[in-house]
């Protein structure tokens, strides 16, 4: 069921904007594994960026507060870069360097890593949201931008996305 308010989309209990900020992404992975603030500056820790509780406040804060931080690409990517290491183990060697600028699809990508998805995992979290797709459209989104067949993650996507691994993972949880 979802209800529509100044295009807003709410849906169990968790509101994700239409327009979707790497706040939002942030916010949703957190109160999606119920990570504290000490939990977060961990899994940035795994990434090898130091950050402190304050900062993760400033970042989950309202944006109309006047202790919003925004969240840049580069300071996603290694959130999601030590997320991969705290869900899966950090590898021997060379870290991967976090991405400067981020789209929708090296998000997608990123958190299918981390949970350690395959293709048909994706496709039942989203149609936990009634969003169906087929493998081959699946597939589009994780190809390099230069690929025929490459198709850009558009923010309902990855937003549904975050919606059906909540539910999945935060509401079996309980």
């Amino acid at each position: 069921m979802s209800l529509t308010i100044n295009r807003t989309k709410t849906l169990i209990n968790t509101t994700i904007p239409s327009t979707m900020t790497n706040n939002d992404i942030l916010l949703s992975v957190r109160n999606t594994f119920d990570f504290d603030n000490s939990k977060m500056v961990t899994i940035f820790g795994l990434a090898d960026l130091e950050v402190t509780c304050d900062q993760v406040n400033g970042w989950l804060e309202e944006k109309d507060n006047q202790e919003y931080q925004a969240f840049t690409d580069l300071q996603l990517a290694v959130f999601l870069n030590g997320l991969i290491n705290y869900k899966r183990g950090k590898k021997e060697g060379a870290q991967p360097e976090a991405e400067i600028l981020l789209t929708n699809n090296a998000i997608l990508m990123k958190l299918k890593i981390a949970l350690d998805l395959k293709a048909d995992d994706v496709l039942d979290i989203m149609n936990l949201v009634d969003i169906h797709i087929s493998k081959y459209e699946l597939s589009a989104f994780f190809r390099k931008p230069y690929h025929k067949n490459y198709r850009a993650c558009r923010d309902k996507i990855l937003r549904n996305f975050l919606k059906g691994v909540h539910i999945k993972y935060h509401d079996t949880a309980k």
